[in-house]
């Protein structure tokens, strides 16, 4: 694929929203078409980047401008992009989108109480017991967007049925 083809698609939300449980069931169907596709899973890459972070804004501010950076790299070799991270902050998602310009957010809705519910690796926990002091939605603030290109409301869509919303978006805008 070409650089010209390729694209990105930032899915963002609270912890524990549906963000990665979408990405399961999105990247075989964007694989499906043909399309080199990558993850860029904000845990996953953070280990790298910061092995043991801090969460600090500066800590936070440099790791998703290296986030943007990694997906922009990528996506100029002709590599889909799809970044499986909360981004607090309106700015990060922003950043993104002006250093890609085929980008789509879409943004996974759930009420804290639902996520926290859901939350099997422990981050609301932990940020209640007083082991963590940054959790997005709880002790920092959480900046939804504002005019996402799609919303999905994770306690009403199924994975399944929110990546063919997302695939639906993506043929109408790039394929």
């Amino acid at each position: 694929m070409s650089q010209s083809q390729s694209f990105a698609i930032w899915i963002t939300g609270l912890p524990a929203s549906g963000k990665s449980t979408i990405v399961s069931a999105l990247k075989p169907q964007l694989e499906g078409l043909g399309l080199a596709v990558e993850v860029l899973e904000s845990d996953e890459v953070r280990r790298v980047i910061t092995p043991t972070p801090t969460y600090s804004e500066a800590e936070r501010d440099l790791f998703y401008r290296a986030l943007a950076f990694t997906g922009q790299k990528l996506v100029a070799h002709g590599v889909t992009v799809i970044f499986d991270a909360t981004a607090s902050r309106r700015a990060y998602r922003d950043f993104a989108r002006s250093v890609i310009p085929r980008f789509i957010e879409v943004s996974v809705e759930c009420p804290l109480a639902t996520c926290m519910e859901r939350d099997r690796k422990g981050t609301y926990r932990k940020g209640q017991a007083g082991e963590s002091f940054t959790v997005p939605g709880l002790q920092s603030p959480y900046e939804a967007p504002v005019a996402p290109d799609l919303r999905i409301d994770s306690t009403l869509t199924s994975s399944g049925d929110a990546a063919r919303q997302i695939l639906d978006l993506v043929k109408a805008n790039f394929l």
